[in-house]
């Protein structure tokens, strides 16, 4: 269980947040406006133009990806390019067979179906989008018993864009029918700097670039943190600095927020010197940490490991969790003699 002091951590954000139930107001309306994963857009809009001039649906699409980097805004944008609409659902959500069916059989051509953690859909559900999205029909039984018969319907033309953050749960054959994969990397500063730019601007407050920019390099490589910080800046701004975001007002609200250099917030420091005080650096077991930290395992796997090992101040080891000689650095802490063994 997360325990209440955790639970404002900037890395995760959900639906019932309210920060998230704004974001689609700053989310890019076209691919031309969309700021970053240049290959990916490239890409798409390649496909989506191909497929415009065939008068077909775009092939089924699968978006990889820690949380925050985009999916579902590209999934807006493809359904909007192919003159669709998005109807949006998620993998825990769909557990029977009639609720898959009633929101495929509602689909209309060219419409797109995002089902975001995808990885997480039951079985059964799978088998029934195997020729839904191959064939463009459902197979349903009815009834039960004796009287029990099987009903094939026909579907309009869709396109499924799924989302996972953890591409290795899901089945070969559900993988082996996703037309288009494309695997979402972490922003630069100048990308998210951008973005920060460009939302201040909808949001209608003044920021300076130097302050965008020390934004940017907090923001953990992720536009919705990015975002959310954004936000946090505008109040602190309105009540302390005339509305105005300039460097100062940004490190002074970041320091306030605890958002140090790094990007790190409280969650994640604590994570890092667990490991290292706790646990003399590590190996550490993912549940093990789950326990000593008050958080959810897979949280801790899919929205915190991402950034910290792909900044090198965590490692994963076949006994577990190590903390590096950076983090050591990052949190002031003497770093132990390296145990080489650990990694062989």
């Amino acid at each position: 269980m997360r325990s209440n002091e955790n639970r404002d951590a900037l890395s995760e954000a959900s639906e019932t947040d309210p920060d998230f139930s704004q974001e689609p107001s700053l989310r890019p309306q076209t691919l031309d406006s969309y700021i970053g994963q240049r290959r990916i857009c490239e890409n798409l809009d390649i496909a989506i133009r191909a497929a415009s001039r065939r008068n077909e649906p775009l092939d089924h699409l699968l978006l990889i990806g820690p949380p925050g980097l985009g999916k579902t805004s590209l999934a807006h944008i493809v359904a909007r390019e192919m003159g669709g609409r998005v109807h949006q659902s998620s993998g825990p959500v769909i557990e029977k067979a009639g609720d898959l069916a009633a929101i495929l059989t509602s689909l209309e051509r060219g419409d797109v179906l995002f089902i975001d953690e995808i990885h997480r859909l039951g079985k059964a559900i799978e088998e029934i989008l195997y020729p839904a999205m191959e064939d463009f029909r459902i197979d349903l039984v009815i009834g039960e018993g004796p009287s029990a018969r099987s009903v094939s319907l026909n579907l309009a033309r869709f396109t499924l864009a799924g989302a996972t953050t953890r591409s290795g749960l899901l089945s070969a054959p559900l993988r082996s029918r996703f037309g288009n994969t494309f695997r979402l990397d972490f922003y630069d500063e100048k990308e998210l700097a951008a973005i920060i730019t460009r939302s201040a601007a909808l949001m209608e407050v003044e920021i300076e670039q130097d302050a965008a920019r020390e934004v940017a390099s907090r923001s953990r490589g992720t536009p919705r943190i990015a975002n959310r910080l954004l936000r946090r800046l505008r109040d602190f701004a309105e009540v302390r600095a005339a509305g105005r975001i300039d460097l100062e007002v940004a490190r002074q609200a970041l320091e306030t927020l605890g958002v140090d250099e790094a990007g790190f917030d409280t969650m994640d420091r604590r994570l890092l010197s667990v490991i290292a005080e706790n646990f003399e650096g590590g190996p550490v077991g993912l549940d093990t940490l789950a326990a000593a930290v008050g958080e959810d395992a897979s949280t801790i796997e899919e929205v915190y490991e991402p950034y910290l090992i792909r900044c090198g101040y965590l490692q994963k080891t076949p006994r577990g969790r190590v903390a590096t000689a950076r983090a050591y650095d990052h949190l002031k802490l003497n770093s132990p003699v390296p145990q080489e063994s650990l990694f062989e």
